[in-house]
């Protein structure tokens, strides 16, 4: 038997020979290289694995003008690197062959970083705040559906059960399917929390163990992959949109966060229920910068149906006793508090939906920006479409401080058509 790997957190880290071992001693024959386009969807280039040597140390190219919000890049050439820390043995593929995935980093053909490398944009946000002592850890909530196959085997819009916010069987059929994503994320070492059967017929929630930035993004990635290929498994559909079906509720993406400095916790509150200075600003910083953040945080025209309608709050306020706001401080559990966001949905790029939470909230800290009242109307509301989300990010100077020219251009470009 061939050694296992450990994994959970991106300070473990392996050596490109341990790799090269690991892949030898299991039985891995082929190599998926992943990476995301500037939407946030998977995709990769697959090699053999005897190509992997040669992949640690030169990289493997592809044409970055082909993918989705690339296009324009300068040259268009790009280069996959694999980053050894996220070997991961994909357990849903045949065990004779085995099938090794790894997420990567993108350079050109000199090995300078590509600006619009989401991942890149996300290790570089986590670096920055760590140099000013702070810390800061995501979770998050994945809200799906899965529907009936048709006799030919396409998905429909007809929901795998009619159950509702926290029914069981035989109402739930969707117990098993949860069950068998759950022990996957597991053996993967990725720890889900909890996952119910949410509002909608035929609608699930699985929530994800809070992991630093880049591990907790690429988990999510990963989450998305493995939701609908356990459906299909068992013979079912699985939409992670945020308004498949009109009458019911909407899907989420809501982000949890808690956030350090120097070992203090900013959402904590004291004995008196008032949070840090600190934790206030970063609140309000979220807050200011939530209606220019919403392009990339809801970057389709059906996030729009969702928002505003049932749960999905488009009204810009926080709450501390209760997840009736946009913003909410969820009960401390002993000295761990954090925030949850709960506008975004599964189609934004959670690399840089992290980093955008994270900059929002130390804007809000590095300029002093006062916390509005809790559970109070403020006034200001998420943006009612697409093209308005598009026109107040092309005028917020936040965001073209935050992302790469070409990443905000090319969600412009997307909103604004």
């Amino acid at each position: 038997m061939g050694r296992s790997v450990q994994k959970g957190e991106a300070s473990m880290s392996f050596t490109d020979s341990e790799v090269l071992q690991f892949v030898a001693e299991n039985g891995v024959k082929f190599i998926r290289l992943a990476f995301c386009d500037a939407f946030g969807t998977l995709k990769n280039i697959a090699i053999m694995a005897d190509e992997l040597p040669r992949a640690f140390e030169c990289g493997v190219p592809f044409d970055a003008g082909l993918v989705r919000g690339f296009a324009g890049s300068t040259p268009a050439d790009m280069v996959l690197h694999p980053d050894a820390s996220t070997l991961e043995v994909l357990p849903w593929r045949p065990q004779t062959g085995r099938v090794a995935r790894f997420y990567c980093s993108i350079t050109d053909s000199a090995g300078r970083p590509f600006a619009q490398d989401s991942r890149l944009l996300l290790r570089n946000a986590a670096e920055r705040a760590a140099q000013k002592g702070f810390t800061f850890r995501f979770g998050a909530k994945c809200e799906f559906y899965l529907f009936r196959l048709d006799e030919n085997g396409d998905p429909t819009t007809v929901p795998h059960d009619r159950a509702g916010f926290l029914d069981v069987a035989p109402l739930d059929r969707g117990e098993n399917v949860r069950r068998d994503i759950c022990l996957t994320l597991e053996e993967m070492g990725i720890r889900p929390v909890s996952s119910h059967h949410e509002m909608g017929p035929g609608q699930n929630e699985i929530a994800i163990e809070a992991y630093d930035p880049l591990t907790a993004a690429d988990h999510c990635v990963t989450f998305r992959n493995l939701v609908g290929t356990i459906a299909a498994r068992n013979g079912l559909s699985a939409h992670i949109g945020p308004k498949p079906l009109p009458s019911w509720d909407g899907s989420g993406f809501h982000i949890s966060l808690s956030a350090s400095r120097d070992g203090r916790s900013l959402f904590l509150p004291d004995e008196n229920g008032v949070l840090p200075t600190e934790g206030q600003s970063f609140l309000a910083g979220v807050l200011h910068h939530i209606p220019a953040m919403t392009l990339l945080l809801n970057s389709s025209a059906a996030s729009y149906e969702r928002l505003g309608n049932h749960d999905a709050l488009k009204d810009v306020g926080w709450s501390s006793i209760g997840r009736g706001q946009l913003v909410c401080l969820p009960m401390p559990r002993g000295n761990s508090a954090r925030m949850e966001l709960r506008s975004p949905d599964n189609l934004c790029n959670p690399y840089l939906a992290y980093a955008l939470v994270m900059a929002a909230g130390l804007d809000g800290i590095e300029k002093g920006m006062a916390l509005c009242a809790p559970d109070r109307p403020t006034g200001i509301s998420l943006p009612d479409t697409l093209q308005q989300a598009a026109v107040l990010a092309s005028e917020s100077p936040f965001l073209k401080t935050v992302l790469p020219e070409g990443t905000l251009r090319a969600y412009l470009a997307m909103g604004l058509r």
